[in-house]
């Protein structure tokens, strides 16, 4: 399969395209500026410039594009950075593959677990309703960006991506250093469901839904445990306690909106994915943790 990848550089396109290449699969990566490789494309979706041409031949795109929303507070200027880099991307892809009939037919599009906002212990399928935080209004405006794609007959996948457990960077990249040293305990109450996946699972899944004709979004998570149950299993592996707490209004002090992320409650249940056939390697928290903790060690 030829598959082409944008944002083939953050933690997840990287380890995706590792991932496809071992597997046998052809990948072409969207670069900004100039391609410098046989494997790269050039691309500006900020100004809308997409070679029709360079995505024909491929079976499908993978959009993982987009500015972290985790790595700096989020000011009005990052928030318009962050909606832009998504909204740009998407609409470039969505509306070259909607006028390109011998290009890829699958779209696979990034998207995230946010799309519910803060929903309590309800567990949360595909079919809930969008929330009503930052992010909720961010994921419905990115996966209606991939509207001319999906009305031109192209089979359009959201990817709900979750908490992705990685020894490096991620949503564990500030944590795991304070668990390490037995500084890590539960953010805010820690009764927070916090939905996860591993990095490994996380690309095995991705890979699965490249063949698998599922449309729509797809609960990216392999589980769901509460804050200071996934603090706990990883401190565990590391045979450090998990004793401190930091309050919510720190919390929000420092991170402004992306706290919502943290301290709101997600239970997602990753229906459509497991009726598909998926099965994870890391099913459980335990399971996740130890991962995690061999993976730190292979580097």
């Amino acid at each position: 399969m030829r598959v082409v990848v944008a944002g083939s550089h953050g933690l997840i396109g990287s380890a995706l395209v590792a991932h496809l290449r071992g597997d046998g699969h052809d990948v072409v990566r969207l670069v900004r500026g100039t391609a410098r490789a046989a494997d790269e494309l050039a691309w500006d979706p900020d100004h809308g410039v997409l070679d029709p041409a360079g995505l024909a031949g491929a079976d499908a795109v993978v959009n993982l594009a987009g500015v972290n929303a985790g790595s700096r507070p989020l000011t009005p200027a990052r928030k318009r950075a962050v909606v832009a880099s998504r909204l740009r991307t998407t609409s470039l892809l969505a509306t070259t593959l909607a006028a390109a009939p011998d290009g890829p037919r699958v779209l696979l599009q990034g998207s995230a677990v946010g799309a519910y906002g803060d929903r309590g212990d309800d567990e949360l399928t595909e079919a809930e309703p969008y929330g009503s935080t930052f992010f909720a209004d961010l994921v419905e405006r990115w996966e209606a960006a991939t509207a001319p794609a999906a009305a031109a007959g192209v089979r359009v996948t959201h990817l709900r991506t979750s908490i992705v457990l990685s020894p490096h960077g991620g949503a564990l990249g500030r944590l795991l250093p304070l668990v390490r040293l037995g500084l890590g305990g539960r953010l805010g109450s820690g009764r927070q469901f916090w939905s996860w996946i591993t990095l490994h699972d996380e690309v095995r899944a991705i890979t699965h839904l490249l063949a698998s004709d599922v449309p729509g979004p797809v609960n990216l998570v392999a589980g769901a445990d509460r804050n200071a149950d996934v603090v706990a299993a990883l401190a565990a592996t590391w045979h450090r306690p998990a004793v401190l707490a930091v309050p919510a209004p720190a919390l929000r002090l420092v991170l402004g909106d992306f706290a919502s992320e943290v301290l709101g409650s997600a239970r997602a249940v990753p229906a459509a994915l497991t009726a598909s056939g998926f099965v994870p390697d890391h099913p459980d928290i335990a399971t996740a943790a130890a991962w995690v903790w061999a993976a730190s060690r292979e580097h």
